[in-house]
């Protein structure tokens, strides 16, 4: 395990069980995090990541709540604070996908997307912060998408959602700048994970055009940024927008 200035520290992912959640939570526990794994319907790939994390030598749990319902959220939280005291780091990466052009777009495909990714965020983030507060030290990390910052087709939903969470980091971050406590989001762009490695080659093909690097992310190129944010050494980055995308978004 590499010691770190966050050794010790504890923190909740939501949306922990697989893809970009997953490997954030390794990446923290690498660092020395005890990580409480949330998830919503993956339960026993959710405790395969805390016997991962566990093996590495740090203290986890799993931890069921869908983070779009407030009463599930009031839970989850109450329950990781119960049994350790405190959330140091909180990771809001919960998120869905409701793809769709917005001529034919549901009421409930908007709901259901701005619910989890929006109000997820929001309902997460107030429930732990007044504890962050009183503490006077915390980290509080929102995963975006390169979408919330330049849009795409059949995904109004997905990035009206995301580019809230960009508004919903700046305004927070000033409210709690003097208690030491930071609020960023990172960006990601195309990164191979079960949701993009299902798309039609044709469409991979298309998507390659538009980045830069010319090939996708990796969901351990998310996660060693994540864990640099929850730092110290990033203790005066706060209110910030950092894309990790291989350029798509210049």
């Amino acid at each position: 395990m590499v010691k770190s200035d966050i050794e010790g520290k504890f923190a909740l992912v939501t949306g922990a069980s697989k893809g970009i959640g997953r490997a954030i939570a390794l990446r923290l526990a690498d660092e020395g995090v005890n990580v409480a794994v949330n998830y919503n319907r993956s339960e026993d790939a959710a405790h395969k990541v805390v016997a991962d994390l566990e093996a590495v030598g740090v203290k986890s749990f799993a931890v069921h709540g869908d983070v779009s319902q407030v009463d599930q959220v009031q839970a989850m939280v109450s329950s990781v604070q119960d049994a350790w005291g405190r959330i140091d780091i909180l990771v809001n990466n919960a998120g869905i996908i409701s793809d769709g052009l917005l001529v034919r777009m549901s009421d409930t495909a908007w709901d259901d997307v701005m619910g989890t990714n929006l109000n997820g965020t929001f309902h997460c983030t107030r429930a732990v912060l007044r504890q962050m507060i009183r503490q006077r030290w915390g980290r509080i990390i929102n995963i975006g998408s390169v979408v919330g910052i330049r849009g795409n087709i059949g995904q109004v939903n997905y990035s009206a959602s995301k580019a809230a969470i960009i508004g919903f980091t700046k305004a927070l971050a000033k409210e709690v700048a003097t208690r030491n406590i930071t609020v960023n989001t990172v960006t990601p762009g195309y990164i191979s994970t079960d949701t993009v490695d299902v798309l039609p080659q044709e469409t991979k093909d298309r998507i390659m055009t538009w980045i830069p690097q010319g090939h996708f992310g990796e969901v351990d190129d998310v996660a060693h940024l994540v864990a640099y944010i929850a730092s110290e050494r990033a203790k005066y980055l706060t209110g910030q927008i950092v894309s990790i995308d291989g350029g798509m978004a210049i």
